[in-house]
């Protein structure tokens, strides 16, 4: 499906807070897929990494019915094969950030199961919560 980017995205809040957050720029992206193709979690995502910074250049809010941001492994790989220097990784950072401080994550970490590892424990408290 074809989206105009018209004047209202440019100046779309959520594009400005993700790009206040993250620190990425996510007007460099033209849309190449090399991080879709070695990410290795692609294939588990319903959104590619691209897509994920597409959705967002066209201020589509649906990006966070995805579940794809939170299974960002955070290795980078995307930065690294970017032609722009583009860090999705650190955009998928920012969006978990935005849920968090609006508490609409899904998972709560007084759920988590107590015989958890604790690099899990540490990981899953990193991701899910606000503070």
């Amino acid at each position: 499906m074809a989206y105009p980017i018209s004047a209202e995205v440019l100046t779309n809040p959520l594009l400005h807070k993700i790009k206040t957050i993250s620190g990425q720029n996510l007007s460099l992206c033209y849309q190449c897929g090399k991080c879709s193709a070695t990410c290795p979690l692609a294939t588990q995502m319903d959104l590619m990494p691209h897509q994920i910074v597409r959705f967002l250049q066209l201020g589509l809010e649906q990006v966070f019915d995805a579940k794809s941001y939170w299974l960002c492994a955070t290795c980078f790989s995307c930065e690294t094969q970017c032609p722009r220097g583009l860090d999705v990784s650190k955009i998928c950072e920012a969006l978990r950030t935005i849920k968090l401080r609006n508490d609409l994550r899904d998972l709560k970490i007084e759920k988590l199961p107590p015989e958890m590892p604790q690099q899990g424990l540490v990981s899953a408290f990193r991701k899910l919560s606000p503070y």
